[in-house]
């Protein structure tokens, strides 16, 4: 009888155990909404309030010194890695470029399953900024995430197989998936990407059970004037529609597109969305330079389970500079003006760190965290920037900080509680934004309505210098209430990563030099460092297992900066992506990165019918873009270096044919002739040449 009773209790130990362990990724707003006090990292923003931050303290600023890697993993894919590694009940769920998923055994290592979308290689095309991706979401069992060509895709947590899938965009449109879902009351958020292509933003919900769509919220007006039967319809009507003016925007969609940043507030029940840029970018093009284009980068405020409208604040109002309002939100409580407020922050690309009551979206503070030349200030009455004359680039070019990549662009910033500062991910980037006179609409190409040809490189060695000295990027410890810099750390990269702040009294972050590194957060002080070789953009995640305390980061140089703005990168090749995970006393060791050489080709005797000025108009407006400013190459390949280079019928057969679609490298055939296409190639050999002689770039007759 005693040995019955003993093995009932055993027996319903054992299934108490069991309940308590659950399946695997089994998470709901309970867990997540007390996840403030635990050892896991459930969301790509740890929390429903996106601080990044950790109360995790078994390694902190006396020990971080002896860091070492526990376990390592090696991707298939070089392009970038951009996303958080998210862990739950010791399984670690992370994503790779071209949308791929994997679950690790977060302490050692060794891989459970993996997950390949199979995304078809001329989807790149439409990518403005590489083939990424940002994460999972992981609820009830289940791991979602978004894929480049615009599914939302369920998976079983424990097995990796697909759930269900649904096509969030028209695959007719250039719309792409590169952020991360967000799961609130059983609906998953997402929304998608395309505005310098022309499309039409939207945030959607679809149910995380049965992927049934359960509302969707346009950031623009419809282009017909007709409702949408969506629960924007209502504010459209009374708020948006009328700021809109022209046709410009009809045929783009006029962008507004949702493609990173979400926060949720679960006692005022109310979410939180960043909304992109303009399509076309110029607001003379989009809106004959009329009206605020709401909503256009703004903070938008809504309720979840309904998508219904609380409120906006528009950051930059008749946007025009590709400002967008996308960038990390966080949510804190901090005393202003002496009170205790609840409100949401954000740096956004156009330069000012703002402060809202995030209840009312009342503006409590606005100030310049990097250079700002566009605006002198915020009003703090309107809430309107104060524009300097001449910004629009209406009738002059104008040189502007920030540039389109933003004093602060996607890499999540993180707030300390113990501290109270926010450390940002800030850079320093000019750009000439200019008028283009000629500009009409490209159905799937690029419309920004400016020209691009004032950015290439200058052809003077002091000038390129100068041009040099003004990028840069900063790690700013930013104090929200007093609205000034704490202390500033300078990256020679601009393009730095993400960053992570813990109780430990310690901030991580990596950079594009290839170094991870961890600072005193009251300080700035630099108190370890790991050389990762391949650069970093990702935030890292950190999480606790029977008493150790990990480190995991994402490591791989990629996205919108490196293949944009190569003007200030040395010549970098593309690596494959890494996962590191690091605790105290990790002895693991990364074997070295095999670093290929790519030779100079032999131009003896290769010659171009091609016309070296046209071309030179034509690759600034349609391929530095990925292919960088005057040729110069540094991410995507160099194709000052490219084998097609040498013969006419090769480089056709990839710039119009697309012969190499399947590696992301689209027919231009749509947009470009075959004279266009060796006039491309004339400039280029010529750019070659002088690289070779080690000679300045390419100075084009009569070009700027």
């Amino acid at each position: 009888m005693k040995l019955t009773k003993l093995a009932i209790v055993v027996a319903l130990a054992a299934a108490v155990a069991a309940c308590g362990q659950g399946k695997p990724g089994d998470l709901d707003a309970k867990r997540l909404v007390a996840a403030s006090g635990n050892g896991d990292w459930m969301s790509v923003g740890r929390t429903y309030d996106e601080q990044r931050y950790s109360p995790l303290t078994k390694i902190d600023t006396k020990n971080v010194g002896t860091l070492g890697l526990a376990w390592h993993h090696e991707f298939d894919t070089d392009r970038g890695q951009e996303a958080t590694p998210v862990v739950v009940d010791g399984v670690m769920y992370t994503t790779t470029a071209w949308s791929k998923v994997y679950a690790f055994d977060a302490k050692t290592g060794e891989q459970k399953w993996a997950f390949d979308p199979k995304i078809d290689g001329a989807k790149a095309f439409d990518a403005c900024c590489d083939v990424v991706n940002r994460g999972v979401a992981v609820w009830k069992g289940k791991v979602y995430f978004g894929t480049l060509d615009g599914r939302l895709i369920a998976l079983d947590a424990g097995t990796g197989k697909p759930v269900w899938s649904v096509q969030t965009t028209d695959n007719s449109q250039p719309y792409t998936i590169t952020g991360a879902p967000r799961i609130i009351k059983d609906k998953v958020l997402i929304g998608n990407g395309g505005a310098e292509y022309g499309v039409r933003g939207y945030l959607s919900a679809y149910d995380a059970g049965t992927g049934k769509m359960a509302w969707r919220f346009f950031t623009t007006p419809n282009p017909d004037g007709k409702p949408d039967g969506a629960a924007s319809d209502k504010v459209m009507a009374e708020k948006a529609a009328a700021t809109w003016f022209g046709d410009g925007w009809k045929k783009t969609g006029g962008g507004g597109t949702v493609w990173d940043s979400m926060a949720y507030d679960p006692d005022l029940d109310i979410l939180y969305v960043g909304v992109g840029n303009g399509s076309p970018w110029n607001h003379v093009k989009r809106s004959d330079g009329k009206g605020d284009n709401i909503f256009l980068s703004s903070i938008l405020a809504l309720k979840p389970e309904t998508g219904a409208y609380v409120w906006h604040y528009q950051t930059t109002p008749a946007e025009t500079w590709d400002y967008t309002a996308t960038q990390h939100i966080i949510l804190a409580d901090i005393t202003v003006a002496g009170a205790p407020r609840k409100v949401l922050m954000q740096a956004p690309k156009n330069g000012f760190f703002y402060v809202l009551d995030r209840a009312t979206g009342e503006l409590l503070s606005a100030k310049p965290y990097v250079q700002i030349t566009w605006a002198t200030g915020v009003d703090p009455k309107t809430g309107r920037p104060i524009e300097t004359p001449g910004a629009r680039y209406e009738n002059a070019p104008s040189l502007q900080f920030p540039g389109p990549l933003g004093g602060h662009n996607w890499h999540p910033m993180s707030f300390s509680p113990q501290t109270g500062l926010v450390y940002i991910p800030a850079q320093v980037l000019p750009f000439a934004y200019v008028n283009d006179p000629n500009y009409k609409h490209r159905q799937g190409a690029w419309n920004l309505g400016g020209d691009f040809l004032a950015n290439a490189l200058p052809n003077d060695k002091a000038q390129l210098a100068g041009l040099k000295a003004m990028f840069k990027g900063q790690l700013v410890a930013w104090d929200p209430v007093a609205q000034k810099a704490r202390w500033t750390v300078e990256h020679p990269y601009f393009w730095n990563a993400g960053v992570m702040s813990t109780a430990g009294g310690l901030v991580f972050q990596g950079n594009g030099l290839g170094e991870f590194v961890a600072y005193e957060a009251t300080t700035g002080k630099k108190l370890w460092s790991y050389r990762t070789e391949n650069g970093v953009v990702a935030a890292p995640s950190t999480y606790e297992i029977d008493g150790e305390q990990y480190v995991a980061l994402m490591v791989g140089y990629g996205g919108g900066a490196p293949v944009s703005a190569s003007v200030v990168l040395r010549e970098r090749p593309r690596l494959a992506g890494r996962l590191l995970v690091f605790k105290l006393g990790g002895k693991a060791v990364a074997k070295p990165y095999d670093i290929p050489v790519v030779p100079n080709l032999e131009l003896t005797g290769v010659t171009s019918t091609g016309d070296v000025k046209a071309g030179f108009a034509l690759f600034h407006n349609n391929c530095q873009v990925c292919h960088g400013p005057s040729a110069s190459g540094a991410y995507l390949p160099d194709l000052k270096k490219s084998q097609m280079l040498l013969a006419a019928e090769s480089w056709k057969s990839v710039v119009i044919d697309g012969a190499l679609k399947d590696r992301g490298m689209a027919g231009f055939a749509r947009f470009l002739t075959p004279k266009d296409a060796e006039d491309i190639r004339a400039y280029v050999l010529t750019e070659a040449r002088n690289a070779q002689a080690g000679a300045k770039p390419a100075k084009v007759q009569g070009a700027k």
